[in-house]
């Protein structure tokens, strides 16, 4: 390793709700940091969108304001990796750099028809066996298309090679690294393998897939493994100086990695607008059979991994409901206080399924519930419910990975915002009843960004040399008796069922 004070790699986490920027040093130390927030725009029911170009333009922000930070004297900057919030789509023309469409997000459900098709006529298996995925609205594919096909003239001048699409990484790196003027296009196995285009096992585009789901080959980015050199920042650009940009990972592989996840059985969970639960599976995709979704941990040149996810669409999203929609609390840290203020709900059970329900049950006609109201419910209850169901859906995604690899977990490495809450934390421990580890640096994905991009410029020698820096700030013990644990995830599971199929029926 390169002198670790004398040497700086940048991270740019672009997520869901914002974007910042974290530079740390060789010895995988924060020393500056950086944050904007983006607006969400929800056109219609079940439709959220980003713009892509205030996306780039509060990266460019953040990026500067961290690099501001670290002068005078300014160290060197060796790499700039990337990660990203994943399966959010943007197509762009490749000679003007202006997108033709806003970015369709993650959570966006408006596909939901085109999935449905897909499934109608036998294509979830297809699917499934080659990229480790379902068919839902969730993933990228049918996303790129809708706009493909929703935007006049945008089929034919993808065909044509005129526009560029990817996830948001893909985005950066190219305006990074010189946008029409020579920006690489490019992404990585972690995001690729989130569109239900990419073969699992050969980590390349499938000829086959992309005819089915009607993407042609020309609009999508080289993918290329996940540290090394993609291109250059420009010296008019953000950075101000060139500065090689070779690093890209999905968030939550990025998680993992900043997490130091490397042996087979490590699992993380990411509580953040959604959770995202990856467990390390080895040098070979794990099929699922409990409603998980195979998916590359990491694909750096001396070494692959894969990884069983279960992915949780409302978590911290959903006490941003309580605070913006509902103005229940004011701020998110009111939580801690007003959970810990009853000592259970009050028999309520809160099912944010505001975007159906993901892992493990995948269901895109599930709808948002609160069942079990008595008059005895307060706001106080309500909140707790709310933190109740995180740890819940957590618990979900837990027992589908134990049936899944017959092994039970040790505990369960724990970072994102809302795992600085000790409250939550608590809770969670005692309603899965394993221990639950909080990292003590919390920019994990920014880290495992840093890691990725660090590698591949000599920064770190191993991967397993970076995460030699890896730090328990707390563990959280489960105290809770194992008869009332059971008896409240009971009554979790009768919520969803309650939940489960509404949107279905209504159109029925």
């Amino acid at each position: 390793m390169t002198g670790a004070g004398a040497v700086r790699v940048v991270a740019i986490d672009q997520g869901t709700t914002g974007t910042r920027c974290v530079v740390f040093d060789g010895a995988g130390r924060p020393r500056a940091f950086a944050y904007a927030e983006h607006r969400q725009s929800a056109p219609r029911p079940g439709w959220l969108e980003h713009d892509p170009e205030e996306i780039w333009t509060a990266t460019a922000r953040v990026v500067a304001d961290a690099m501001a930070q670290a002068a005078p004297p300014r160290p060197a900057v060796a790499a700039v990796g990337i990660t990203n919030q994943r399966e959010t789509v943007v197509v762009w023309d490749r000679r003007t750099g202006r997108p033709v469409y806003p970015a369709i997000v993650w959570q966006d459900t408006r596909t939901r028809d085109a999935c449905e098709a897909l499934i109608r006529d036998g294509a979830a298996e297809t699917i499934r066996s080659r990229t480790g995925l379902p068919v839902a609205t969730y993933f990228s594919a049918t996303k790129l298309a809708w706009i493909l096909d929703e935007v006049p003239g945008a089929r034919s001048r993808a065909e044509r090679g005129d526009l560029c699409a990817g996830t948001i990484d893909a985005w950066l790196i190219w305006r990074l690294t010189g946008g029409p003027d020579g920006g690489a296009h490019v992404t990585d196995p972690t995001n690729a393998s989130r569109t239900m285009l990419m073969d699992l096992r050969t980590r390349a585009w499938d000829p086959e897939l992309l005819d089915l789901l009607h993407v042609p080959p020309a609009v999508l980015p080289e993918i290329r493994s996940s540290s090394e050199r993609y291109g250059v920042t420009r010296r008019d650009g953000p950075l101000g100086e060139a500065v090689a940009v070779c690093g890209a990972l999905g968030d939550q592989q990025a998680a993992l990695v900043g997490q130091a996840c490397y042996r087979p059985g490590d699992a993380k969970n990411t509580y953040g607008t959604g959770c995202f639960l990856l467990q390390h599976t080895g040098a070979e995709p794990a099929r699922s059979g409990a409603g998980l979704v195979s998916t590359v941990a990491y694909a750096f040149p001396s070494q692959a991994a894969y990884a069983l996810e279960g992915s949780i669409a409302i978590a911290g999203a959903a006490v941003q409901w309580l605070r913006d929609d509902l103005g229940i609390i004011r701020a998110a840290e009111e939580t801690a206080g007003l959970a810990a203020s009853v000592p259970d709900t009050g028999g309520a059970y809160f099912v944010p399924a505001f975007s159906g329900l993901f892992a493990p049950y995948w269901d895109m006609t599930a709808r948002g519930a609160i069942v079990g109201l008595t008059r005895y419910v307060t706001r106080a209850h309500l909140v707790r419910a709310t933190l109740e169901a995180i740890c819940y859906q957590t618990r979900d995604v837990v027992d589908a990975m134990q049936r899944d690899t017959g092994l039970r977990l040790a505990a369960l490495r724990a970072d994102g915002g809302a795992s600085r809450n000790d409250v939550l934390m608590q809770m969670q421990a005692d309603l899965l009843g394993l221990p639950v580890v909080r990292a003590s640096i919390g920019e994990t994905t920014a880290l495992g960004a840093a890691y990725a991009a660090g590698l591949s410029a000599g920064v770190w020698e191993s991967l397993e040399a970076a995460g030699r820096s890896w730090a328990a700030d707390r563990t959280f013990e489960p105290a809770m008796p194992a008869v009332e644990r059971e008896e409240r995830y009971a009554g979790w599971r009768r919520a969803v069922e309650r939940a489960r199929g509404w949107a279905g029926e209504a159109s029925s």
